[in-house]
C-alpha cells in the first residue's frame, strides 16, 4: 500500500526542488528520489496515513539479532530469514515470508522488507539499503540489531520508572471518586436534615459531590467529546507540532524529552553513517527516528545549514538539538574523521543524562502525588468536621 510523501531535494547543480512522490515508506520515497538523481533533504508523509501494524522493538531486535548472527556466520540470506521466521509471529512473520519471496524476485533485503509497509521503521530500512549498497550487509544487520535493542531497553526503563507514579495516581483518583460519590453524599444528607447553614468549604465539597453523582452522564459525554476532538487534532501535523513544542518548553519534562529524542536521533544517525550513507540523507532519515515532530523540524533546519556549508556541530548547536558536551563530541568527530563513532557516544551521553533527569523527576513526582492526594483528603475531612462541629446541640 502506497502513501503520498512531500519532499524537498537537492539537484546535482545545487538547486532545491519540491514535489510529491508515492511510496510505501519514507525510505522508499528517498530511494526513488535518489534514482532520479536527487538527494532527499526532507521527506514528509502527508496527513492521510494508511493503517499500520505495530511491532514491538524487542521483537524486531530478536529477529535482527538472529539474522545478524546467521549472515555473519556465512548462512545465505534467504535461509537466514527462514530461520528468523521462527522467532517472529503475526505481522512480522508474514513480512519475513514476503521478504523471502521478494529476494527470489531479485529485490534487495531493504526493498523486500519495505514491501509490507508500516512493519519496519524507516530508519531500519534506510540503514539496510545503505549497508547493501556498501556491500556490508552483515555489519549493517549487527548495527540494526544493536539499535533496536537499545531502543527496546530505553522503552522498558521508561515504563518501569513511570509504573509506580501511574499506579499511585490511578489509586488516588479511584479513592477520590469513592469519597465524592459515596462518603460525601451521606454526610450531605445528614447535614441537610439539620437545617443549618453550612461553612463555605463544606458547601463547595457538597456541590462538587452533587455534580459527580447527578451530572456524571454530562461529565462523561463532555470528556469523551474533548478526548475525541483532542485526538483528531493531535493526528494533524500542526497539532502534534504544537504539543511537542510545548512539551519541550516545559521546565522539567522538556529537557527529558529533548534528551530522549536526541538519543534516538544520535543512534539512528550513527547507524546510518556507519552503514555508509552520506551525511545529508542520513540526517533526513534520522529525523524520523526522533519520535518528536519539533526536534525533527529542528534537525531539518540543521540539515539545511549543513547543505549550505555549515559544520554539523555548528548547525546542531544553532538549532538546539544536542547538549553542549554532545556537540563537542560531534565537533571532534568531524575534525578527526570519526563522526559516526562520536555521534554514537553523544547519543549514549544524552541517554544517560535523560535517564538521570527522569529518575530525579520520578523521585520528586511520587512524594508530590502523595502530598497532593493527602491534601485533598485532609480538605474533605476538615470540611466535614467543620460542618459537624458547627451544629448546635439538639439540631440532629
Amino acid at each position: 500500500m502506497t502513501t503520498s510523501f512531500q519532499y524537498r531535494a537537492a539537484c546535482p547543480d545545487g538547486r532545491i526542488v519540491t514535489g510529491r512522490v508515492r511510496a510505501a515508506t519514507g525510505a522508499q520515497a528517498a530511494g526513488q528520489l535518489l534514482d532520479r538523481g536527487l538527494e532527499a533533504l526532507e521527506v514528509i508523509e502527508e496527513p492521510a496515513e494508511p493503517s499500520r501494524s505495530s511491532v514491538p522493538r524487542r521483537e524486531l531486535a530478536v529477529v535482527f539479532r538472529g539474522l545478524a548472527t546467521l549472515v555473519g556466520a556465512g548462512v545465505p540470506l534467504e535461509r537466514a530469514i527462514l530461520a528468523a521466521e521462527r522467532l517472529a509471529r503475526g505481522p512480522l512473520r508474514e513480512a519475513l515470508a514476503e521478504a523471502r519471496a521478494g529476494l527470489r524476485d531479485g529485490r534487495t533485503l531493504a526493498q523486500a522488507l519495505e514491501a509490507r509497509g508500516g512493519i519496519m521503521p524507516s530508519i531500519v530500512l534506510a540503514t539496510l539499503a545503505a549497508g547493501e549498497r556498501a556491500g556490508r550487509l552483515a555489519l549493517t544487520l549487527e548495527q540494526v540489531a544493536a539499535q533496536l535493542e537499545l531502543e527496546a531497553d530505553l522503552v522498558s526503563r521508561l515504563r518501569h520508572a513511570l509504573a509506580y507514579p501511574l499506579l499511585l495516581l490511578t489509586g488516588g483518583i479511584a479513592a477520590l471518586l469513592v469519597i465524592g460519590t459515596v462518603v460525601v453524599p451521606r454526610f450531605a444528607t445528614l447535614l441537610a436534615d439539620a437545617g443549618q447553614p453550612l461553612p463555605p468549604a463544606t458547601r463547595l465539597l457538597v456541590a462538587a459531590s452533587t455534580v459527580l453523582t447527578h451530572d456524571w452522564p454530562l461529565l462523561l459525554a463532555g470528556t469523551v467529546a474533548v478526548a475525541t476532538a483532542l485526538a483528531a487534532w493531535l493526528r494533524r501535523p500542526d497539532g502534534r507540532r504544537f504539543v511537542h513544542r510545548a512539551l519541550l518548553q516545559t521546565p522539567v519534562a522538556g529537557p527529558i524529552r529533548l534528551g530522549l529524542a536526541s538519543t534516538r536521533l544520535a543512534r539512528a544517525l550513527s547507524a546510518a553513517l556507519d552503514a555508509g550513507m552520506p551525511l545529508l540523507p542520513a540526517l533526513g532519515l534520522a529525523g524520523a527516528a526522533t519520535g518528536d515532530v519539533e526536534v525533527a523540524a529542528r534537525l531539518s533546519r540543521a540539515r539545511d545549514r549543513v547543505a549550505g556549508g555549515e559544520s554539523l556541530a555548528s548547525a546542531l548547536d544553532a538549532e538546539t538539538v544536542l547538549s553542549p558536551l554532545g556537540l563537542q563530541l560531534v565537533a571532534l568527530g568531524e575534525e578527526g574523521g570519526r563522526l559516526g563513532d562520536m555521534v554514537r557516544r553523544a547519543g549514549e551521553m544524552a541517554s544517560a543524562e535523560a535517564e538521570r533527569a527522569l529518575a530525579t523527576a520520578v523521585g520528586v513526582l511520587e512524594p508530590a502525588l502523595v502530598v497532593l492526594l493527602g491534601g485533598f483528603v485532609a480538605f474533605v475531612a476538615a470540611a466535614l468536621l467543620q460542618a459537624v462541629y458547627g451544629l448546635r446541640p439538639g439540631a440532629v
